[in-house]
């Protein structure tokens, strides 16, 4: 257990600092690491600084950036000094970016050089302080546009010299931070009408990463490669706040994480632990580990049979530690449900998966296990010290919607508190508007979202999530969704186009055959899926998805755009 004198995020860096001195703690993949009393020196800094702009306990500081170590920088002087931090996803519009501003009413901004623009037209009336994150050099807030390569070469001259001027003045701040103090704002969605600033305290954080510990360990010898956005509560508070407390070293990259990037990067930094979403996985295994294994008519028929199958994977699995670096002994899954036929693989892959069940609302991890305790299609039982319940179960099947409690709840919806009533009960239970079933063990299964499920003509329970795994066992098939239209169940299917491709090359079938074949395709889709559920399942019509679903940051298919 991580003994703390109280459960923040200033207790939790001043123990780091003690213990890990000179352990690397944050680093670019090809950069020299700054250790952990480097870093603390520039949070001290940092916050210094923010004060002497007239920054306060209280005060919100946005983050507005892609991942770097400036970010943890910027996060922790943020927090450390009994101000809120507001990360923003980088992948909002301009106007959600605005908005949230707006709505938190902060007072200061942490953004990157890249994504200045979202701000630069915007017009804040609360915003005092403007500061690159790039070089943490500072920026009126009035700069106009045309002005920004002048204040970026003038800004750090400019920093230096009020940073010693803070210095001088100010001597160490005195904000006492407490466990209930809001530690971070998290915007689920950017737009007017669907705002939600999930308040975390730091108590929420802290807890939370605390209790993960019982699952899996980090230690001081751990490297994480961060690919997903810090921004996030998942990479915040697992793949950052976790690796932190621990003195393990996080890992950037410079670029989007395209495999022609990570794939390096890999390479030299080795990783022991990596966080990811899904369709990371089902990626990698549909595109390259399963053409690699069905190759050939002979291949297809011996990857079904289950002993040669549960061979070839073991060797592709072997393969895939390889390409992550050779010495990964945790991947953590989150975000959204993994297909089963990619689960599956890296179940007789021996690949080190872990399944894990959270969301903003809880800091985030609410149920999960290590590597060595994973079961097939479940995230795991409840963290030790955190309550998860069924409510209102169905007699039949068990499954109704979880409900969690505990110090990872977060403290309400910055703003609203008619909304934070409708999720949080009198006594403490957040509704996550989840649907899921517990086993004999304590093992939880998520069915889908309350929201998504359908109501069949007899009172039927269906559950479009279902549907869509058995659709996207498909080779054809990279994504779908499932709904209801008209009282019908319709699936909207996005087919792997590259592999129509090498069975239907342009130069030898004309446009016109390619789309009968095609057609073709999906209805044997449709007839193969229904003839694998239950009656009241079956899909009705299929329509075909031509372009790459929207998702969100955490890759989940923003289903709103496509049900009518």
């Amino acid at each position: 257990m991580i003994d703390l004198e109280k459960l923040t995020l200033k207790c939790l860096l001043r123990r780091s600092v003690e213990k890990f001195p000179q352990r690397p703690a944050l680093s670019w993949v090809d950069g020299t690491p700054m250790t952990y009393e480097e870093f603390d020196q520039k949070v001290q800094d940092m916050s210094q600084f923010m004060h002497k702009q007239g920054i306060v306990a209280g005060d919100r500081v946005a983050i507005l950036s892609e991942n770097k170590p400036n970010w943890g920088i910027a996060y922790f002087a943020i927090t450390t000094m009994g101000a809120v931090a507001v990360p923003i996803l980088p992948d909002f519009h301009a106007n959600e970016v605005h908005h949230i501003i707006r709505h938190a009413g902060c007072k200061g901004l942490f953004v990157s050089e890249r994504l200045y623009d979202k701000v630069a037209e915007g017009e804040f009336d609360t915003l005092q302080m403007i500061i690159f994150i790039d070089d943490f050099s500072l920026i009126p807030p009035q700069t106009q546009k045309e002005k920004l390569r002048e204040v970026v070469r003038e800004g750090t001259k400019e920093f230096a010299r009020l940073k010693e001027t803070a210095l001088r003045m100010a001597g160490k701040l005195k904000a006492e931070v407490q466990e209930d103090d809001v530690a971070s704002i998290i915007y689920t969605s950017g737009t007017t009408g669907h705002s939600k600033g999930v308040m975390l305290t730091h108590k929420n954080i802290v807890y939370n990463a605390i209790d993960t510990m019982n699952i899996q360990t980090v230690n001081e010898y751990d490297r994480l490669l961060s690919v997903l956005p810090l921004s996030h509560t998942y990479e915040c508070t697992i793949g950052f706040v976790i690796p932190m407390m621990n003195g393990a070293c996080v890992y950037y990259l410079d670029k989007p994480p395209t495999a022609r990037v990570l794939l390096p990067a890999m390479q030299k930094v080795k990783p022991t632990m990596m966080l990811t979403v899904p369709l990371i996985m089902e990626k990698i295994f549909k595109l390259r580990i399963l053409p690699s294994l069905t190759g050939s008519a002979l291949m297809r028929g011996v990857y079904k049979i289950p002993f040669f199958r549960k061979t070839l994977h073991q060797i592709a699995g072997k393969k895939l530690i390889k390409t992550f670096g050779g010495e990964l002994h945790f991947y953590g899954i989150g975000g959204a449900k993994l297909a089963p036929e990619v689960e599956r693989f890296l179940r007789e892959a021996r690949f080190p998966y872990a399944i894990g069940y959270g969301l903003t609302e809880t800091s985030p991890l609410a149920a999960g296990c290590g590597p060595s305790k994973t079961r097939f299609r479940s995230t795991g039982p409840a963290l030790p010290g955190i309550e998860v319940k069924i409510d209102n179960p169905d007699p039949l099947t068990g499954e109704g919607e979880i409900l969690v409690r505990g110090a990872t709840v977060m403290k309400g919806y910055f703003r609203d508190p008619e909304r934070t009533a409708q999720v949080i009960t009198k006594d403490g239970w957040f509704k996550t508007g989840d649907l899921g079933v517990f086993d004999k063990d304590g093992y939880l299964y998520i069915k889908g979202r309350l929201k998504n499920m359908i109501v069949g003509s007899s009172g039927e329970n269906i559950y479009p999530e279902e549907i869509e795994a058995k659709i996207n066992e498909s080779d054809y098939v990279l994504e779908s969704i499932v709904f209801e239209q008209q009282g019908q169940i319709t699936a909207r299917i996005h087919l792997n186009y590259e592999k129509l491709d090498e069975k239907y090359p342009h130069n030898k079938y004309s446009n016109s055959k390619i789309q009968e074949q095609i057609k073709n395709i999906l209805e044997e889709i449709r007839k193969d899926v229904n003839a694998r559920v239950s009656t009241f399942s079956r899909i009705n019509t299929v329509i075909e998805q031509t372009e790459p679903f929207e998702k969100t940051p955490t890759q989940k298919i923003k289903r709103y755009l496509y049900v009518n």
